[in-house]
């Protein structure tokens, strides 16, 4: 395990949340609403500057996780001058749509400029999905039952598989049990006895493999096109995986600040392409994900802002403010459960 792995990992989500934050901040600007503190990180203050003439203070704080900015008349209990054009609260609604869109837009376009430079130096994935050939996980069920990436999948239980969806539903069938793999290694039929994860486990009714796959090279122009026809997939796999979860169709998998940085470290350690590639994924579903209607996302306060277009009348700006309070409280409330169950 590299200390600077996990350091260098950080340093990079960290670099995400100050992009998503900068482009709050430049909408704002561009608008001339008034920024009055831009932070990166929380609670006690390590290091601030204000340069002469600006309104913004400059912060780095103690916990380096997430970042913000302050934007004036934006907090409804302060006194607002009706007549300050650099307040949010009487910018346009246009004004305040686009201030608060900034953020996820903003983390969606680095996402482009994170993957070509992932795609150019690490290249692209091809995976095999036709000779059942596979490639297995580090840790997980079929490792630990000798399952060997290269490995040929024959059969199930005795019942012969033709693509991955069959695999993949016949092994899930199969949570906490026992069961019996053909693979074909070196040419030759070998039974392997495999026990997929429990129900209730993170890995439910999984054995940790998927398709074989190679890396190939990729020039400055594919490399282009892949940049900005990746992060839409991103974006759509966000959604049709709520969708999944919400239905009950797929069990959640969720990851706090633990995991991610323990999985980008994997990715550094892996190599600069692999850890702009993630980041560039990270990117573009923290665009995505912030655009959900939760309250407390950027989506939420969308959502007002959308209500105050079609309806012309404005939301109470209190009231607005209780909701987004309550979201944010269930979503920290989320994040520590997650965050101490990955610690344990």
């Amino acid at each position: 395990m590299s200390v600077a792995s996990y350091f260098l990992a950080a340093l990079g989500l960290a670099v995400l949340m100050v992009v998503h934050e900068g482009g709050h901040y430049l909408a704002a600007r561009r608008f001339g609403l008034r920024v009055t503190r831009f932070s990166i990180g929380f609670g006690p203050t390590l290091w601030r500057h204000r340069p002469k003439g600006s309104p913004t203070v400059y912060q780095i704080a103690i916990i380096p996780f997430l970042a913000y900015v302050q934007i004036a008349g934006m907090n409804p209990y302060e006194e607002n001058d009706p007549k300050d054009p650099g307040s949010y609260a009487n910018a346009s609604v246009w004004a305040r749509i686009v201030t608060i869109a900034g953020g996820p837009v903003a983390n969606y376009l680095f996402a482009s400029i994170l993957l070509f430079f992932g795609f150019l130096i690490g290249g692209r994935t091809i995976s095999d999905e036709t000779s059942l050939k596979v490639a297995v996980s580090p840790e997980g069920p079929a490792k630990s039952a000798d399952m060997r990436t290269g490995d040929r999948l024959v059969e199930v239980n005795g019942q012969r598989l033709h693509d991955w969806d069959e695999i993949k539903k016949t092994i899930s069938a199969h949570p906490g049990e026992e069961i019996s793999i053909v693979v074909e290694r070196e040419g030759k039929p070998l039974t392997l006895k495999v026990t997929p994860g429990k129900k209730g486990d993170k890995y439910e009714g999984k054995i940790l493999i998927g398709p074989e796959y190679r890396h190939v090279s990729v020039g400055p122009g594919e490399a282009a096109v892949l940049s900005v026809t990746e992060p839409p997939k991103v974006v759509a796999a966000l959604v049709i995986g709520l969708g999944r979860m919400i239905s009950g169709k797929e069990k959640p998998e969720l990851s706090g600040p633990v995991g991610i940085v323990r999985e980008t470290s994997i990715a550094v350690r892996s190599g600069a392409g692999d850890a702009f590639h993630l980041l560039g994924v990270l990117s573009a579903y923290l665009g995505g994900f912030n655009l959900l209607p939760f309250p407390a996302l950027d989506g939420g306060r969308l959502l007002f802002l959308l209500f105050e277009l079609v309806s012309r009348r404005r939301a109470d700006a209190k009231l607005e403010t209780s909701v987004h309070a309550v979201g944010l409280l269930m979503m920290l409330t989320l994040i520590a459960v997650v965050t101490w169950t990955e610690i344990r």
